[in-house]
C-alpha cells in the first residue's frame, strides 16, 4: 500500500519519475490523484488469477463448509480465538 496523495506529490516534485501499482488505497477505487498520469500504471488486482487457480480456491472454500457442517473447525480461521471461547464453553 501506498499514500496515494504522497505519491502524487512526489510525481508532481519530480522526486518520482513514475510508478505501477496493483493495490489502491480503496478498492475497488473510485477517484485518485494518480488516474490519468502519464507515470502512472494501475492495473487489477489479480495476480492470482489463472484457470487453475479459480477452481482450486473454488474447491476449498466448498470443503471449508463441508468440514465446519459436519462439526470440524476450519483448517485455517480468521479468529482462532473464537473456536477456544466456543470450545470452553
Amino acid at each position: 500500500m501506498i499514500d496515494e496523495a504522497a505519491l502524487a506529490q512526489a510525481l508532481d516534485q519530480k522526486a518520482d519519475r513514475g510508478a505501477a501499482l496493483d493495490v489502491m488505497e480503496k478498492e475497488p477505487p473510485g477517484t485518485s490523484p494518480l488516474f490519468g498520469r502519464d507515470n502512472i500504471i494501475v492495473t487489477p488486482h489479480t495476480s492470482f488469477y489463472s484457470e487453475e487457480s479459480l477452481v482450486d480456491l473454488q474447491t476449498k472454500a466448498a470443503e471449508e463448509v463441508v468440514r465446519v457442517l459436519s462439526g470440524q473447525a476450519p483448517r485455517n480461521p480468521v479468529n482462532p480465538e473464537v473456536l477456544k471461547t466456543a470450545a470452553s464453553s
